[in-house]
């Protein structure tokens, strides 16, 4: 017959079996590009975006990809399959993996946004998502003022706190309310900078190749 553990033993290993339970951390990612890494966190609140980015990761999907539009105080953008292989000065932007994604719509375009390109709302109503095109926001200073025209033309509301958040931080509210955020920059704002920064041709894409991978880290 077994002996019954200790009182105190059995506290400790039922304790120990709760940590082992405790939920993990948001997923992260490291954006390696030419320019150096982006780490970035992935939301849980929007659980087929993530799912989906960590799949094509995994499977390599954006190994050798170009940011192929960059405007500087906006944004940068890539994952098109078409630009691995790209000729200079070929139009991009209509590659994907052969599916899109039902909208995840909510978080809103602060400064380092990671968020999902789509086609527009005439061709798109739905608002879903390019299965593989990303973009992360530079985005510009912002003040009460233009979070009040915001408002006033696409009937966005902003809590006190997501107010603040936007004067503390920038970004880019224009987007809000119709495209998936999905994460957001954790590190390397300086290399978004760079990025969206580079020379660019007048379809906005870099005159200089800046080609990525994303490594799944957490």
């Amino acid at each position: 017959m077994l002996t019954p553990l200790p009182r105190v033993l059995m506290l400790a290993v039922v304790a120990i079996g709760l940590l082992g339970c405790a939920e993990e951390g948001p997923t992260q990612a490291i954006i390696h590009t030419d320019m150096g890494d982006i780490k970035v966190e992935l939301y849980d609140s929007t659980p087929k975006h993530r799912d989906n980015f960590i799949k094509l990761a995994e499977k390599g999907f954006y190994d050798s990809l170009l940011f192929h539009r960059v405007i500087p105080g906006f944004m940068i953008q890539g994952g098109d399959p078409n630009s691995k292989n790209a000729g200079p000065g070929q139009r991009l932007g209509d590659g994907g993996p052969g599916y899109t994604l039902n909208a995840e719509i909510g978080e809103l375009h602060y400064k380092g946004a990671l968020a999902a390109a789509r086609l527009g709302d005439q061709q798109n109503p739905e608002r879903r998502s390019s299965g593989s095109q990303f973009y992360i926001v530079e985005g510009r200073p912002i003040n009460e003022s233009l979070l009040q025209q915001m408002t006033q033309q696409t009937g966005m509301e902003y809590t006190p706190e997501q107010q603040q958040a936007y004067m503390e931080r920038g970004g880019y509210p224009p987007l809000d309310g119709q495209y998936t955020v999905f994460g957001e920059v954790v590190e390397g704002m300086d290399v978004v900078s760079k990025i969206a920064t580079a020379p660019r041709n007048a379809m906005d894409r870099p005159k200089g190749d800046i080609r990525m991978s994303v490594e799944i880290v957490d």
